[in-house]
């Protein structure tokens, strides 16, 4: 099949070496920036905040959360151009699906007068929700949705890209304390561009399972 899209996601894979030399661009930076905060969520519930690790000083914070764990993601950090937390609320409220309300009624999407029905698709965030106030199962879920928005972006731009689920969420809670604020991050994403000699997954051929093992149309 020949296509755009279909380009874009065949060529992408994870890199595992980067170039040091080379940095995405401000320009680039930006789009990628805008399509996170523009991707979809549940109920548009926007349960997130991504964090992006780009000067030196930042990026040795990122470097020392590998301290006990996962150290093979390790030399990413300072390798690639940034690192991204995708960082979800693990206690989403009434208060915080308030602000996406009033930024729809700022937006025009939703009436004023409409402000009290527009909170029925909180009932969802109740349903996912236990007794001691904790969602995060749900609030992670949206996240991915924004990590799988990116890596698309990523590819239509031509940058190269790791997703890591080898982090240790502990250690980023501490040492990103501040900036996280209560949110907790179990994945991050490298990106930047592979190293032509050393990353060994560059020249691999691309493997997925058939389309009729995978996708039933009825």
């Amino acid at each position: 099949m020949t296509h755009p899209i279909i380009e874009d996601l065949a060529n992408r894979y994870t890199a595992k070496r980067y170039d040091p030399s080379k940095r995405v661009s401000k320009e680039d930076l930006a789009v990628i920036c805008e399509a996170m905060r523009l991707s979809a969520s549940s109920i548009n519930s926007q349960p997130w905040k991504f964090i992006v690790i780009e000067s030196d000083a930042a990026k040795q914070r990122m470097h020392d959360t590998f301290a006990h764990k996962f150290q093979f993601n390790q030399p990413h950090v300072k390798t690639c151009s940034q690192v991204i937390l995708f960082a979800h609320n693990p206690h989403y409220t009434r208060e915080d699906y308030a602000k996406v309300v009033d930024k729809g009624i700022e937006d025009k999407r939703t009436k004023a007068a409409d402000r009290e029905q527009a909170f029925g698709g909180f009932a969802f965030v109740d349903l996912n929700t236990d007794e001691t106030g904790n969602n995060a199962s749900w609030t992670k879920s949206q996240t991915y949705l924004a990590l799988g928005n990116t890596l698309h972006v990523l590819a239509r731009l031509g940058i190269d890209s790791t997703t890591m689920e080898g982090v240790d969420s502990e250690m980023i809670s501490q040492i990103f304390a501040k900036e996280l604020d209560g949110f907790e991050c179990n994945v991050a994403l490298a990106i930047g561009y592979h190293h032509s000699e050393e990353d060994y997954n560059a020249n691999l051929p691309k493997s997925r399972l058939a389309l009729d093992q995978v996708v039933q149309i009825l």
